[in-house]
């Protein structure tokens, strides 16, 4: 069972409450570059390990530079994410470009930025020859296997059902007309599941991708310079979920890797990942005020946050433990449902929620709300988006993102009748 508690203090939401408005995001600067070390460890015996960031998680720039600073790249996967990583200085390899029904502004972005492109869909690299042109020497394609996805104990995923990737037979298909395209080297992504805390997930998808390496290796011309094992490392949401641990899986790649790999005569193939909720989720939090108490056939919270702010809740039923601070230590025998205050029944950070008696005025810490949390906010009721804030390694805070105006929402609305 863990003990979830917040990474800071009443005291200093408070501080920092009292200049910017709730609800807001906190991030643990310190949290994310261990994160960060964690991982180049966790994969160290592989001299060209290189992590890139799902941008998608946590697209701000102060978090993204973070990244830079510690080594990582960025995956992207849209044109304005991509606009992103170049305002904050990543070009060139540092860029991952995996995209989906993708534009062609996009790959002519990705192109100009010199970033790898990962290829979903045999028929955007004829897609991509007609809008963009010349190949880069270096691309990836995305592998889909099908089927289900299964590790020692049941199903963990049905690949079959996703729309990512390409099956076997197109994979091989796009390897041999890139190589007519003019491409040198290549690399084989797959994203088979989503937030798995089970530490066999990486090892066994590794397997699957190595073996097809190695299948490939022999009946093409490119060199298979990387294998990308996307993302799909989650955290334990709940207390009573183990997390995963990425020493374990790093370890279970390595041997992998020297199983498969090495014997092949592929033993200088570089292993790339994409993880963003394992780095970001457990080191943010969304901080949020109790604004009212109704009690009808219920005991209802009612926050200054809403779905707007973190929509998993909304729209899966996702779980995010809740903290009253300054009462962590106190028996959570009241029972409540958490909501905010859009006009969707399903507006509830939390039903049937154990928590200690809780007062109007109280501050709620939302947790693992650090990756898929701002970035997933809507602006239904006209509902505007959150600062968010990085809670410095010196204990200082600094506003990364300014909470919204209405002047914000109406700026790219015409009210010239």
């Amino acid at each position: 069972m863990q003990n979830k508690r917040p990474f800071t203090s009443l005291a200093k939401v408070e501080e920092i409450a009292a200049e910017i408005p709730t609800p807001f995001h906190l991030y643990d600067e310190a949290g994310i570059r261990d994160r960060c070390r964690r991982l180049k460890k966790a994969f160290s015996w592989n001299p060209n390990f290189h992590e890139y960031f799902a941008v998608k998680a946590t697209p701000n720039p102060h978090v993204l530079k973070i990244m830079q600073e510690e080594g990582m790249g960025v995956d992207c996967a849209s044109y304005t994410e991509l606009v992103l990583a170049d305002k904050v200085g990543f070009t060139g390899h540092d860029i991952m470009f995996s995209s989906n029904v993708t534009p062609a502004a996009d790959f002519k972005k990705a192109a100009e930025l010199g970033a790898i492109i990962n290829f979903d869909d045999i028929t955007h690299i004829d897609f991509f020859k007609e809008h963009v042109g010349e190949f880069p020497e270096t691309v990836c394609i995305r592998y889909n296997p099908g089927g289900t996805f299964e590790v020692a104990n049941g199903i963990m995923d049905n690949p079959g059902d996703a729309k990512y990737g390409m099956t076997p037979e197109q994979t091989r298909q796009a390897f041999q007309k890139l190589a007519d395209y003019g491409v040198k080297n290549i690399g084989i992504h797959s994203f088979l599941v989503s937030g798995s805390t089970s530490n066999e997930y990486y090892p066994k998808l590794a397997r699957t991708l190595f073996e097809l390496a190695v299948e490939l290796k022999d009946q093409t011309d490119l060199n298979i310079a990387f294998i990308n094992l996307s993302g799909g490392v989650g955290v334990a949401y709940k207390p009573e979920e183990t997390p995963a641990d990425i020493d374990i899986i790093g370890e279970g790649v390595r041997q992998a890797y020297e199983d498969i790999m090495q014997p092949a005569g592929l033993g200088d193939v570089a292993i790339f990942t994409e993880l963003g909720r394992w780095m970001l989720a457990e080191n943010g939090g969304l901080i949020a005020k109790v604004l009212h108490e109704k009690i009808t056939y219920k005991d209802y919270l009612g926050l200054d946050a809403s779905a707007s702010d973190l929509l998993r809740p909304a729209m899966y039923g996702a779980y995010h433990h809740i903290s009253v601070l300054g009462k962590e230590d106190e028996t959570a025998d009241q029972t409540y449902d958490v909501t905010g205050g859009l006009c969707e029944n399903n507006d509830k950070f939390a039903i049937d929620r154990q928590l200690p008696k809780t007062n109007i005025g109280d501050y709620i810490w939302i947790h693992d709300a650090g990756a898929h949390g701002a970035s997933m906010g809507y602006q239904y009721n006209a509902k505007l988006r959150s600062a968010e804030v990085m809670l410095k390694e010196d204990g200082t805070f600094k506003q990364i993102r300014r909470p919204e105006t209405p002047e914000d929402y109406f700026a790219t609305m015409d009210f010239n009748f």
